[in-house]
């Protein structure tokens, strides 16, 4: 079997449950290669759990199908080059959020989109820095946050990388 490929902007949609195991043809090209993206999939028909993790690379899925992936508003309000913001919404495997996700992004680029944060990744300076506002938590009651939150829960809180000067970035939503 063909490895999967790889997504600079989604490096482990395996981990994330973004792409899984599957034997269904894929939608766009008819193979069926034993991946199938679980994500969530913008266009006019529905189509997730049928489209190929390389369809998607490839941008045959986006061309052929008018599927995307990922809301690309928040990368485009941060002034990321037109380019990327494709790449990020028509050839990267979206990851899956109550609400709309939000990609972040830093240093003039998109963020690699890492999965659902750890305990251990908000017990960081950066993380309480980063999420407090953003989730309406005082900062007298960040460690009882840490301590309640489990990864897929609500509210969720998404991990990101930097891909120019490495900086762990975290993203939030809720119900």
């Amino acid at each position: 079997m063909e490895p999967p490929p790889a997504f600079r902007y989604h490096p482990d949609p395996f981990r994330s449950g973004s792409v899984k195991a599957s034997a269904t043809a894929c939608r766009c090209c008819g193979r069926a290669r034993g991946f199938v993206y679980a994500g969530p999939v913008y266009g006019e028909e529905e189509l997730r759990d049928l489209l190929c993790p390389w369809c998607i690379a490839t941008g045959d899925a986006a061309a052929r199908l008018g599927a995307t992936f990922a809301d690309g508003y928040a990368l485009a309000q941060a002034g990321i080059s037109k380019d990327i913001v494709r790449e990020v919404t028509e050839r990267t495997p979206g990851f899956t959020t109550w609400q709309s996700e939000e990609w972040l992004s830093h240093c003039g680029d998109a963020c690699a989109f890492l999965g659902d944060a750890t305990p251990e990744q908000l017990g960081t300076w950066e993380a309480r820095e980063q999420l407090c506002a953003a989730l309406g938590i005082a900062a007298s009651d960040w460690e009882q946050f840490v301590r309640s939150y489990r990864p897929g829960g609500d509210p969720a809180v998404y991990a990101f990388e930097c891909l120019v000067c490495k900086e762990k970035r975290f993203g939030s939503d809720c119900s």
